[in-house]
């Protein structure tokens, strides 16, 4: 998920399972707390056509109902769904939050020998990536149209080499960073689901954020930070309005890591570059 949803609206393979056209948008109970809040965007006549043409072979047919984002019960990802699904046993690497799925599509172009799996909410989102992959014809990715968390509940023990998360919202309130992706449940589920000595890497703009990955990931069980790079951040949270308060908070080092050579340099992070703000990167090791 990008720090910006609304800007997430960035030949079919015929291996694939038939899947879902396109789903309406529905609200969630109101006990749940949510890492995005589910925006009816309609999709252009591009993205439309986009959708029309290659969500059958790339959008997973795995929602509990038409419009849920939740994952029907008694499904399972495990190693014969992948088989079933992209006709091998390679390796797979699950993004949670696609955006436009430019990053996840250039890496599935430039690793044929590695499994894809897109997790967006959003239809433009979806529809972007479903248009990136099916221009290219490419046959190792397909695309989720549920919530993260409850797609990784689903998934069979040691199922992926890695997981990705790239620029997540960053919910600047700070009576919002409840809402943040990056929490202790997650991350519990992210290990459960990794296997031996797979990775979670994660990325920001957001210095406010660099800081709740690290409270949430340095002290957890089962965990190792791969980095090896040393940043200074404030040890206090601040929220939206004044940021600008944290560069007179107390600092402290922490360890983070160099940029991932398989992340492309997106639209997304070419602007907050271009902003003057500073990449976080994070490589979290399956102990």
């Amino acid at each position: 998920m990008t720090n910006d949803p609304a800007a997430n609206g960035d030949a079919t393979d015929t291996t694939a399972n038939p899947a879902p056209g396109t789903a309406t948008t529905h609200g969630h109970p109101l006990h749940r707390v949510l890492s995005f809040v589910r925006r009816s965007g309609r999709l252009d006549a591009r993205l439309q056509r986009a959708w029309d043409n290659y969500a059958d072979g790339y959008l997973l047919d795995v929602n509990d109902g038409e419009g849920s984002l939740d994952v029907r019960p008694g499904f399972s990802l495990d190693a014969r769904y992948v088989r079933e699904t992209w006709g091998n046993d390679n390796p797979l690497i699950i993004e949670i939050g696609t955006g436009q799925g430019e990053n996840i599509v250039a890496a599935a172009a430039a690793r044929p020998d590695v499994n894809f799996l897109a997790l967006e909410v959003y239809d433009p989102g979806v529809a972007h990536t479903l248009l990136l992959a099916g221009k290219q014809g490419l046959r190792n990715i397909r695309v989720a149209q549920v919530n993260a968390p409850e797609l990784f509940k689903a998934c069979a023990d040691g199922m992926a080499a890695e997981v990705w998360t790239f620029f997540p919202d960053p919910w600047p309130k700070k009576k919002h960073h409840k809402r943040r992706i990056v929490q202790p449940a997650l991350a519990g589920e992210v290990r459960r689901v990794l296997a031996d000595g797979g990775v979670w890497r994660i990325a920001t703009d957001i210095e406010d954020y660099a800081l709740h990955v690290h409270e949430v990931m340095d002290g957890l069980d089962g965990w190792r930070n791969d980095g090896g790079a040393t940043v200074s951040l404030p040890t206090g949270h601040v929220g939206k309005g004044n940021a600008d308060l944290a560069a007179d908070m107390p600092h402290a080092d922490f360890t983070e890591s160099g940029r991932f050579d398989g992340r492309v340099l997106t639209n997304f992070e070419k602007k907050g570059l271009a902003a003057g703000r500073v990449i976080h990167d994070f490589t979290y090791r399956k102990a």
